[in-house]
This record gives structure tokens, C-alpha cells and sequence, in this order.
């Protein structure tokens, strides 16, 4: 495309897609990364797109400096945060084209999002360039004012880190089905047994009311504890409510509806075997509009 024609709107949008994959997966929160895509096109706007060289370079660039500062600012915001933070889910679809199938990867669910906030910044960065979007070392080092060495030691640390965490796999869609019927099954009070044996032994269930909802303080950890919470507290809170299957974080999730508003939004995260590993319940309303209706 030739930059020197029109003012440059046409282009951006065509990449607006790409930059917001690649900032909601380094912040975890919507809101946040539409803010650093914003602030990508407002540079962009004002930039001498002529002397451009790499356009898609640029703008990938740009979006992921700003990424890379708001992490470390979210940082030091997250360490006052009331009880767990949880990555704000958000609705995934399928269509056809290869950049939205890539969006449904496994690079979307909670429990990968988890393990990158345990990375520095410029290590989630250079992971998610080269491995997610396979972005050329050269090009990494270039976006991050890095050595290309450097910059291969960032992606194998980071690389090390996520497939010792073994989020990277995905779990057929009939074990996910099976899971959202049980566990709904348990909540209309039909038996636990089946959502039990789904569980594994040390299934961790993970919640986030920010303060504004109510929701568990800490995380529960092993099925004796997670089942106890099931049986004691969700039939009895959940009965009644509307039970809406989903496409969330790129799986199979649950939506769950009161007097026509979502308050509360939940996904899982499934071991080797298939057999769950970790819960998340959203119930910060803050991390639920994108599933409010109009």
C-alpha cells in the first residue's frame, strides 16, 4: 500500500485487529489494551508516514513499547488490588480469516495469560512477538532496543516458563462439553459425583470480585475444598440463574445471567489428561461489560 496516498486510516485499521490481539495478551484487560492501540493510531496519525519504511513494523512497535510501560505501571497498581486478579475475559469467535483463528489459539485462555504476568515485561513481549505472532529476531530486537542475542535469551527463559506451566495445549471440545454439563447438572442439584471425577486432585478454584462483587478472598486449593464450595455455597447462590454457554478466552466457558444482567463469567483450565485443573470466576463487573447487552 502506498502511505503517501489518504490520511492513513485505512491502513491502521486493517492492522487494528493484529495490534489489539497483541496488547490484550500482554495486559490482560480490554479496556487497557484499546487504550494502547488508541494511543498506537494517535502516534500514528501524527507520524511522517512517508519516511515509514516498514509500516507494519512501525505500528507493532509502537503498540508494544506502550504495552511494555503500562505493565510496569499496572504492576504497582495490582499489588493494592482487593483479593485475586484474574485476566478479563472476553468474548472469542470463529470466522475464517488465519489472524482470528490465530486469536482462538491457546495464547488466549486465563490460565496462559496467569503465566505471563509472572514474566518481565520485555519477556512477555518478546515471547508473544516470536512465538504467538512469529515476529523475526531481528525485528524483536529492533522494537525493544535489544542485542538479537538478548532478545533470544528473553524467549527462551520466557518459553522455559510457560511449558513447564503446560497451559500450551488445547482440550477437545467434547471433554469441555462435558465439564459444563456436569458442573451445571451439580448446580440444579442433580449430583456431584459426575463433576467430581472431572476434577483433578489438586484443582484450584480462582476468583475476582475487585472489590466490587462479592467473591472468594483467596484461592481454594484441592477438590475436597473446590467440592465443598460447589455443594455449601454455589448451588445454593447460582440456582435460578440463567446458565449461558459461551466461546470465552478462546474455550468453552459459562455465562451466568440475574434479572437480564451477566454477573459473572466462568472458564477453566484443563490438565494433559483432561482433567480440570483450575477454575475462574469473574465476577468484577468492570471485567463483564463487553457481555452486558446493549
Amino acid at each position: 500500500m502506498d502511505m503517501m496516498t489518504g490520511d492513513g486510516t485505512e491502513f491502521f485499521e486493517a492492522r487494528r485487529r493484529f495490534l489489539f490481539g497483541l496488547a490484550y495478551r500482554m495486559l490482560g484487560t480490554r479496556a487497557d489494551a484499546e487504550d494502547a492501540v488508541q494511543e498506537t493510531f494517535i502516534k500514528w496519525m501524527h507520524a511522517d508516514r512517508g519516511a515509514i519504511a516498514n509500516p507494519a513494523a512501525w505500528l507493532t512497535s509502537i503498540c508494544t513499547n506502550l504495552c511494555v510501560d503500562m505493565l510496569r505501571a499496572a504492576h504497582r497498581t495490582r499489588v493494592d488490588y482487593v483479593g485475586s486478579w484474574l485476566p478479563e475475559p472476553i468474548h472469542t469467535r470463529e470466522d475464517d480469516t488465519p489472524e482470528s483463528r490465530l486469536e482462538l489459539a491457546s495464547s488466549l485462555t486465563t490460565a496462559f495469560l496467569l503465566v505471563l504476568e509472572r514474566l518481565t515485561p520485555k519477556e512477555r513481549a518478546a515471547y508473544l512477538l516470536h512465538e504467538i505472532f512469529d515476529t523475526p529476531y531481528p525485528d524483536i530486537a529492533a522494537t525493544l532496543g535489544m542485542q538479537e542475542s538478548a532478545c533470544r535469551k528473553l524467549v527462551s527463559r520466557a518459553r522455559e516458563a510457560i511449558e513447564s506451566s503446560k497451559v500450551r495445549h488445547t482440550t477437545p471440545a467434547e471433554r469441555q462439553e462435558q465439564l459444563l454439563s456436569a458442573f451445571q447438572d451439580a448446580i440444579n442439584g442433580r449430583g456431584t459425583g459426575p463433576l467430581a471425577a472431572l476434577l483433578s486432585d489438586d484443582v484450584r478454584f480462582s476468583s475476582d470480585g475487585g472489590g466490587k462483587a462479592i467473591t472468594l478472598r483467596q484461592e481454594l486449593m484441592g477438590k475436597v475444598s473446590v467440592m465443598r464450595f460447589v455443594e455449601r455455597g454455589l448451588i445454593r447462590f447460582w440456582q435460578g440463574m440463567d446458565w449461558i454457554v459461551a466461546d470465552i478466552s478462546g474455550a468453552k466457558g459459562v455465562l451466568l445471567r440475574e434479572n437480564g444482567v451477566i454477573i459473572g463469567a466462568l472458564t477453566f483450565a484443563y490438565d494433559e489428561n483432561g482433567a480440570v485443573s483450575n477454575i475462574y470466576l469473574m465476577r468484577n463487573p468492570d471485567k463483564l461489560d463487553c457481555f452486558q447487552g446493549p
